[in-house]
């Protein structure tokens, strides 16, 4: 598990300074001096594997000096237009998308089956399965948000997930855990693995994930569906704003790796 979590760190400099949380990401960073913007022109150009970036005519890299190609135009212009909405500094925390092909080149290529595993442990414990028992309210919150969820899947890999309530872990059966991992593997692509497992890991279910990929829930549907319990004590007792703050930063990954799993289809 450690080393699945070193291979999914952000590679924001040529050693692995990053961390999987985006909260500590945001924190290390405000840590480090910003580099300040070195380029005027951004464009993408055609290369024979795909599509690259160009900052004033010289290929994007990554952090680790990988080479950095999109198989669609449309991934390489979303990587473009966050290095063009950069200012005087370049902050790597307003580039959700660049940071995720960076992952994804400079680790998730290295070792795709680690992350397909880490994505199953997941599946194999999802948010969807762990149900309140009370008050009313919330049990119906969560049946509206996540039972279409649960339907999907049922339809799309054949197989029924194990619901319970409370915490206690919920033993899936080893066929329902198999169809999922049938459903992931043609999906080792590096850059598909990466948006995967970011939303997975965001929400606490790859059901949400796999369901976006699929355009079966919308991504903000899916994100509110990942936050019914946490909006309802939010209703309850307040919202913090430190909570808040991090929600947003999470947020923005989430919808950054949505985005490029739309693009990496066009």
């Amino acid at each position: 598990m450690n080393a699945m979590r070193d291979i999914l760190n952000d590679l924001e400099s040529d050693r692995f300074l990053s961390d999987p949380d985006p909260v500590r990401r945001a924190q290390n960073q405000m840590r480090k001096a910003l580099p300040k913007r070195f380029y005027a022109n951004v464009e993408v150009a055609e290369h024979d594997s795909g599509y690259r970036v160009l900052l004033d005519g010289r290929p994007v890299r990554t952090p680790a000096s990988g080479e950095v190609t999109l198989p669609t135009q449309a991934a390489a212009d979303l990587v473009a237009l966050e290095y063009n909405c950069q200012g005087e500094h370049i902050d790597p925390m307003t580039m959700p998308i660049t940071r995720l092909v960076n992952t994804a080149i400079d680790g998730v290529a290295s070792d795709p089956q680690a992350v397909a595993e880490d994505i199953l442990r997941f599946a194999s414990s999802d948010l969807l399965c762990y149900r309140a028992s009370t008050p009313e309210r919330l049990v119906e919150l969560e049946a509206e948000a996540w039972d279409p969820i649960l339907d999907w899947a049922e339809s799309e890999l054949g197989v029924r997930f194990v619901l319970g309530e409370g915490v206690m872990h919920v033993e899936q059966p080893r066929a329902t855990i198999a169809a999922v991992g049938a459903h992931l593997r043609p999906r080792r692509e590096p850059l598909r693995l990466a948006a995967l497992h970011v939303m997975t890991s965001l929400t606490g279910s790859a059901l949400l994930a796999l369901a976006v990929e699929a355009g079966a829930i919308d991504v903000e549907k899916a994100w509110q569906a990942a936050h019914v319990d946490e909006d309802w004590n939010i209703s309850q007792w307040g919202e913090d704003a430190e909570a808040a703050e991090r929600r947003s930063v999470r947020r923005r990954d989430m919808m950054g790796a949505a985005e490029l799993l739309r693009a990496l289809s066009v």
